[in-house]
């Protein structure tokens, strides 16, 4: 062979060899490069927000408590909770977390300094004037209260500048509250769902209980703009002695006090969904009316030292409701807790609270439409639900 074929020889042979050593050292390159490279030629499409659409439900949960009062200023620092009330909500917290709704009945201001109303001076001796520092509304913010009343014969024991105090406070946290003349009403929406509250009771700067009329226009305009309508009051008589529901006015130390039974059937009928009464520092019963639910008085809850909470007194239930979204109840339950000067709020695994306010329901309302178990679940009877689909069918 010459050197001319032995020339192409070669080129024929080392060629192919060339082109796969090329292949094998591409194939071989950074994938990180290869897609940086790709991504200059084929930039990635803008990722646009997603927007979450508030999350709708059928059932709602509604947790309603009695008075709270976390210690109070006046007429010194004796009076208030060594711990800054910090772990006052402690053993209720985890009941709390799945409820969209919780109230109380807020008994006081909210205020640091100042001298009580002209017209209470004659209480300066006994510490029955309760003044709570501003930052305690903290707690009740931390432990999720987003509705409370300021409907009762506390909220003005230091008069304009007290309650002035009050709403700002409640106002900074966002925590929702009505029953002062200034603020009958509010209204608020939650996942979706808007909510009318109001509040009423026998005293002065509030909105009167006595004034069925007033309430029925105050419930309706609500009605017509709110899914669900929250109704509080403060009336009745106090202590032991008034456990049980009349039926007619009652009156206290001279003072009327509202006939509590004929007030929240004509709030019902005026659109009210639930009612929480309280005022009386003890539980009463319960009653289901045109498939709305009424606990007539859930005592006291958390009051720190100046009210008693000696015997029945001390049984704070908790009251957890279920409604639809057209406020008609579904279920419910009573959580039993017991409070002591000492101890503070406890769990009460005898579940007394829930006990009584089922022996005062079949007392007082033998055809309230509820049952209540020895745990505290509630339940419409059968007469209930009947009574109950018959008056709806009427209204429609």
């Amino acid at each position: 062979m010459n050197m001319k074929g032995l020339f192409f020889a070669v080129r024929f042979f080392l060629l192919p060899i060339a082109f796969c050593f090329i292949l094998l050292l591409q194939s071989c390159e950074n994938p990180v490069l290869i897609k940086h490279r790709l991504a200059k030629h084929n930039p990635p499409a803008a990722i646009q927000p997603v927007k979450v659409a508030p999350v709708l439900r059928n059932s709602l949960c509604i947790a309603a408590v009695g008075d709270i009062m976390l210690g109070t200023s006046y007429p010194d620092s004796t009076t208030l909770p060594p711990d800054s009330a910090i772990h006052s909500f402690k053993a209720v917290k985890p009941e709390l977390k799945d409820a969209d709704v919780i109230f109380g009945n807020l008994e006081g201001s909210l205020l640091d300094t100042g001298d009580p109303a002209h017209y209470k001076l004659h209480q300066k001796s006994k510490a029955f004037l309760f003044r709570m520092p501003v930052k305690y509304a903290s707690i009740l913010k931390d432990a999720g209260f987003n509705v409370l009343s300021l409907a009762n014969n506390h909220i003005s024991d230091f008069d304009v500048k007290g309650r002035k105090s009050t709403t700002k406070t409640l106002d900074s946290l966002g925590i929702n509250y009505a029953g002062l003349q200034v603020k009958p009403s509010t209204v608020f929406e939650l996942n979706g769902v808007k909510y009318g509250f109001c509040s009423f009771a026998p005293n002065a700067n509030t909105v009167s209980i006595l004034d069925l009329k007033g309430a029925a226009r105050i419930i309706s305009e609500l009605k017509q703009r709110c899914d669900v309508v929250i109704v509080s009051f403060h009336g009745g008589g106090e202590g032991v002695d008034y456990e049980h529901v009349p039926c007619e006015m009652e009156t206290y130390i001279n003072e009327k006090r509202g006939d509590v039974h004929a007030f929240a059937h004509n709030a019902i009928d005026a659109g009210a969904d639930l009612i929480f009464g309280n005022g009386p520092h003890v539980n009463r019963a319960m009653e289901l009316y045109n498939n709305r639910l009424i606990a007539y008085s859930l005592g006291n809850f958390c009051t720190y030292r100046c009210v008693s909470v000696a015997g029945i007194c001390g049984l704070a239930p908790m009251l957890k409701v279920y409604v639809n979204k057209k406020g008609e109840f579904l279920s419910g339950r009573i959580l039993s807790f017991r409070q002591a000067h000492d101890k503070g709020l406890v769990r009460d695994t005898l579940n007394r609270a829930a006990i009584k306010i089922r022996t005062l329901t079949e007392s007082d309302f033998p055809g309230s439409g509820l049952t209540i178990s020895d745990e505290g679940e509630i339940a419409a009877t059968v007469t209930g639900n009947a009574l109950a689909q018959e008056s709806l069918a009427k209204e429609r």
